[in-house]
């Protein structure tokens, strides 16, 4: 095992971070956000086309790029940075492992193009430690029925993918009602799905808490990458604002309060790479190493994103503070970062629900 990144890693994330550093500046996700259209799709043709991050994780046989976690991980810290508007969480990850794991080719065949876009049709607050609430009926004939709350992406997709318990059911998005409702992340907006007698068409059955938990050992690195960038812009903003004829990074407790959020950066880093790295070999190499293996991604995991969830939010809190009053203006554009922080605490499990779930897979007695 290794954490550093490979030389392929770090070309993709050049290739990525030159694009949304000539593409998705702060300025430009602003305007973004304050319209009508938050996601930008332009760019995400770009991205999923032409780079073609949309097929990262699936197979070459199914005309993607065959590659594994581990660079949709780097393309999730690049992400992260940029708080880049586009659906590469809901549609490339989400939606993408759910179809690998039901065994279904065409629908992945269309996404690894980025023909399509789609959206797993599950609260982004569901958790892998608990069941999906029993929101949607289906008939024998796979006509759906029901309502979905807070899903992700949804208002972009062409496709929706309805888990009905272990099944997963594809809705063509014209068939349902997406309404859009508001969002503390205003770069990654949630949507109220109402399915009314919609015609669907199983694609298979799936492990619902290993997609869950595999999205959420990968949106540690997205976190990570938010982190980075309000580390990074924090100490470039303290080391030119000057107070008392000095800069107010040379006060020695601004420099402890940095180099605290330094370390827990650091941290962060070792444990999304870990889980990603964990997460790279697949379900099916796991499912024949045994139970052991499966249940070491799921405990790698549960740390990664326990712990780059608080780290996420606190250095972009602090972040928010040592910018002093102008971090407090919409024009800055740190306050998307904290919302982006504060949103994904609560998406995929909460820091507490990995917590808890740790005790049980490491055989460790919780608290009396």
């Amino acid at each position: 095992m290794t954490l550093l990144y490979t030389e392929v890693e770090e070309e993709l994330r050049a290739s990525v971070r030159d694009l949304l550093a000539d593409r998705c500046g702060p300025d430009a996700v602003l305007r973004r956000v304050e319209s009508a259209s938050p996601y930008d799709m332009d760019l995400w043709k770009t991205l999923s086309r032409e780079i073609g991050v949309a097929g990262l994780l699936v197979p070459e046989e199914y005309g993607g790029a065959g590659a594994s976690a581990r660079e949709a991980a780097v393309v999730l810290e690049e992400l992260g940075r940029a708080v880049a508007p586009v659906p590469f969480l809901t549609s490339s990850v989400l939606a993408t492992e759910a179809l690998l794991r039901a065994g279904e080719e065409n629908l992945v065949r269309r996404l690894a193009s980025g023909e399509i876009t789609a959206a797993l049709a599950m609260s982004l607050a569901a958790s892998p430690y608990r069941a999906l609430p029993e929101g949607v009926t289906v008939t024998d004939r796979s006509i759906l029925n029901g309502e979905i709350r807070a899903v992700a992406g949804a208002d972009v997709a062409d496709v929706l993918l309805v888990p009905v318990g272990t099944a997963l059911y594809a809705v063509e998005a014209g068939n349902a009602r997406v309404d859009a409702v508001p969002s503390l992340d205003l770069t990654r907006p949630i949507a109220t799905v109402t399915l009314s007698d919609a015609p669907g068409e199983m694609t298979g059955h799936f492990d619902v808490r290993g997609v869950l938990a595999f999205g959420a050992g990968l949106l540690a690195s997205e976190q990570l990458g938010v982190a980075e960038w309000c580390l990074n812009t924090t100490l470039a903003y303290i080391k030119e604002r000057h107070q008392f004829a000095r800069p107010v990074g040379s006060f020695q407790a601004i420099k402890h309060r940095m180099a605290d959020l330094w370390l827990d950066v650091v941290r962060a880093r070792a444990a999304a790479r870990n889980a990603v790295d964990l997460l790279a070999t697949g379900p099916e190499p796991a499912a024949s190493q045994g139970a052991e293996a499966v249940r070491g991604r799921e405990l790698a995991a549960a740390v990664a994103k326990a712990w780059c969830s608080e780290v996420a939010v606190h250095v972009a809190e602090e972040g928010v503070q040592l910018h002093g009053g102008i971090g407090m203006t919409w024009e800055h554009p740190i306050h998307l970062y904290l919302k982006r922080a504060k949103a994904t605490e609560i998406a995929l499990g909460t820091p507490g629900a990995h917590r808890d779930a740790l005790a049980v897979l490491a055989d460790l007695p919780a608290p009396v």
